[in-house]
């Protein structure tokens, strides 16, 4: 009698190798490895045997531009990100951590789709009918052309969207549902990849907008494998902690738009809407404090402005703590690097804690500044005004340079009644802001 072959798969990125491995060669995950029984391997050569459709080649010439689609959600900030508005017969993947608000605004959206005519659906493999109703009350989303369905067994799914029609489809959450073709259990990688498929052949051939719920992993990504991210037509995340009031909605993938824009939500006891005032929501006004400056950042077309803190003790350790929430932590090293090389600042004796306030990270370099300014200013207990902005990127070698889109965030300070800004170079414009040319990090000390 011949002996079976052993198979191992990994559920994280659904690597296959012929013996275990505590660790995946492909996504590095630890002890991810599960060995298939014979029926999955049965199902696996019958996939590989599967035709595959036939095509020809083309010139990009003769192909047709496709007209893309689109409805609004109601949802400025939901139309923020996706570009412009849903588009009919897409995929959207939405990830983020437990209790962020993902259900809660995904219910919402599919109530407001329902009061504007249209039919959707929302199925849920995790809450009871019951429970949902609870939240809907909550958030007011209780519309005629909403359905609710809780099941998570894919085949009785595709029957009610064979016996109705909908155009707004909701699945909360994917690693819940199954399917009956494949002998494995619910979020395993076989399944999620066969029902992402299947969900997705059916959003295309239908013409029905999909929305996915992904749980994330402790590292911060989509639980699942990585094909996942790269069936569907959008991936957003929540950023943000459950325990404040401001969430952050980022693209990470948008093949009908741009993925530099973040849509901003407020939650409250109605649920997540949209944040109004969104400008005075990451910085507070008054009298001049140490170890505290503003700066703009830009997040996609919207400029925001953010408070920057910085706190600056000696420390008790031969080696100085170095913390930082919001901002990336190498490049605030390399900056306490060049102000102890630049300005003889013993900062290797001193403890250096940064924090951006309102939960908001900063991905770009024009906040150099207004970091330097804030670690001088705690370090030499100076204060900093309320009203003053700082923007620029610093260099290695201590110069001072230039931000893109320069215009639009003085405009914004102008619109926010600020009085000066420190900037590497003079606006050509006019504006009733008085900007300081800084050209050095030297020379912002002086200024100081």
């Amino acid at each position: 009698m011949a002996k079976s072959k052993l198979l191992y798969e990994c559920q994280s990125c659904g690597y296959q190798s012929a013996k275990w491995m505590g660790k995946c060669p492909n996504c590095g995950v630890w002890e991810s490895f599960i060995e298939l029984n014979q029926q999955q391997k049965e199902f696996l050569k019958t996939i590989s045997k599967s035709p595959s459709a036939e095509s020809e080649a083309i010139s990009i010439i003769d192909i047709k531009e496709e007209k893309v689609d689109r409805f609004s959600s109601n949802d400025s900030e939901l139309d923020l990100v996706l570009g412009g508005g849903i588009v009919k017969g897409s995929l959207t993947l939405i990830g983020g951590s437990p209790g962020v608000g993902k259900s809660t605004l995904l219910l919402k959206i599919g109530s407001n789709i329902a009061k504007s005519g249209k039919k959707a659906l929302y199925v849920s493999g995790e809450e009871s009918l019951g429970q949902i109703k609870l939240r809907a009350n909550r958030l007011s989303a209780n519309t005629k052309n909403l359905y609710m369905l809780s099941q998570i067994e894919l085949e009785k799914i595709l029957d009610e969207l064979n016996q109705n029609s909908y155009e707004l489809l909701i699945i909360d959450s994917i690693q819940t549902i199954y399917t009956n073709k494949i002998p494995s259990a619910p979020g395993s990688v076989s399944q999620v990849r066969d029902i992402t498929f299947t969900l997705m052949r059916i959003a295309k051939d239908r013409g029905i907008a999909t929305f996915i719920i992904g749980h994330i992993t402790k590292e911060g990504s989509i639980a699942g494998p990585r094909v996942l991210e790269h069936m569907v037509d959008t991936v957003l995340y929540f950023e943000g902690d459950s325990n404040r009031e401001l969430r952050l909605l980022r693209g990470f993938k948008n093949r009908f738009g741009s993925t530099s824009e973040v849509a901003i939500f407020e939650m409250t006891k109605h649920g997540l809407t949209t944040a109004k005032d969104i400008s005075s929501k990451f910085f507070t006004r008054g009298v001049s404090t140490i170890g505290s400056a503003l700066t703009i950042v830009l997040e996609g077309s919207r400029p925001l402005i953010v408070e920057v803190q910085a706190l600056v003790t000696r420390s008790g350790y031969p080696t100085p703590k170095r913390s930082s929430t919001g901002y990336e932590l190498n490049r605030l090293n390399m900056l306490l690097a060049l102000l102890e090389k630049k300005l003889s600042l013993p900062l290797n004796e001193y403890d250096v804690f940064i924090n951006i306030s309102g939960g908001i990270k900063i991905n770009e370099t024009s906040a150099d500044l207004a970091i330097i300014t804030t670690i001088v200013s705690s370090f030499r207990d100076r204060e900093v005004s309320k009203d003053t902005i700082f923007l620029g990127e610093v260099s290695l070698t201590g110069e001072v340079r230039e931000v893109f889109n320069l215009d639009i965030r003085l405009k914004e300070a102008q619109t926010q009644d600020f009085k000066r800004a420190i900037v590497p170079k003079l606006p050509l414009e006019d504006t009733k802001l008085k900007c300081y040319e800084v050209s050095e990090v030297s020379k912002l000390i002086d200024w100081m």
